[in-house]
């Protein structure tokens, strides 16, 4: 196992929180020039081909014959699911807002890592789970006065619950694979079938290749997801994954903050209230007693 110096994992978990969390804006400026399904297929597509060469150069690990199942159930609620409903849902919502209620998904892990998985449940964390949907309820009220897109709270809600599966899924059958084969195979397989999908309900005609489109894509397909879950995974290799999990809650912050630099999308008292329970939530659900 690698140790790194403090410096050095800081960095990397700063390069994760704000590559993750731009991605939310970014996706929402690319999707007025592509078509949501086909943008889910290209963009996942394309990070898996990123990592295939240094998936290769692991070719050994691989194991197709016993693993190929768990990579496609990864695939299907990883990267279809995942990236799918969270694509469709960005209509619908406002970038960073659709990323504060997706960010529940630490606290849906809670509550499933409990259910299935055995792992303990007490005050702090029924206190942090109730704050969790507090946050999401205090988020979406908006929606009763029609502010807010029903249809896009669903959609958010979906994309948590999706990230929350796949993060189950993966625990309990995550040591039976290679990680970064794991990545690499639930991105291209995904990707392909979300591609094949958006060509047979979408039109590739449809997408405008302009230079901002062109510049959001390749950011999102090698720093977000191709780079990103590369240093995630030498972060787990490091023994830092649950340093990195400490630090998610940073991630929907720069998405807002992000999201009203470069989309003016306004922060009401409401996202930020919403937006304050959730990450205590997080906090509380997440904290070791």
């Amino acid at each position: 196992m690698m140790q790194r110096s403090k410096m050095q994992t800081g960095l990397l978990i700063l390069f994760l929180v704000i590559v993750w969390g731009i991605n939310w804006p970014l996706s929402k400026i690319a999707l007025d020039y592509v078509p949501p399904v086909l943008f889910s297929g290209i963009r996942t597509l394309l990070g898996g081909l990123l990592l295939l060469p240094v998936a290769l150069s692991k070719f050994e690990r691989l194991r197709l014959r016993e693993t190929w199942p768990i990579y496609l159930v990864s695939a299907m609620v990883n990267v279809v699911l995942y990236y799918g409903l969270q694509t469709i849902g960005l209509n619908h919502l406002p970038a960073g807002l659709f990323s504060a209620i997706v960010f529940l998904q630490p606290v849906l892990v809670g509550i499933f890592s409990w259910l299935w998985l055995g792992e303990s449940m007490n005050g702090l964390k029924m206190t942090g789970l109730l704050l969790g949907f507090a946050g999401v309820g205090i988020i979406s009220t908006g929606g009763l006065a029609g502010h807010v897109s029903a249809a896009g709270i669903l959609l958010a809600l979906g994309t948590a619950l999706s990230w929350a599966l796949g993060t189950i899924y993966v625990k309990k059958t995550g040591p039976r694979v290679d990680p970064i084969w794991l990545v690499t195979l639930q991105l291209m397989i995904g990707g392909l079938l979300m591609t094949a999908a958006g060509s047979a309900v979408e039109s590739w005609s449809d997408i405008d290749w302009e230079p901002v489109f062109v510049a959001c894509l390749l950011f999102i397909a090698v720093f977000v997801i191709a780079l990103g879950w590369l240093v995630f995974y030498k972060l787990i290799d490091s023994g830092e994954a649950s340093r990195v999990a400490s630090y998610t809650f940073l991630i929907p912050l720069v998405s807002i903050l992000s999201s009203a630099l470069f989309l003016r999308e306004s922060v009401t008292l409401s996202l930020l209230a919403g937006l304050l329970c959730i990450l205590a939530s997080i906090y509380l659900v997440n904290r070791r007693v």
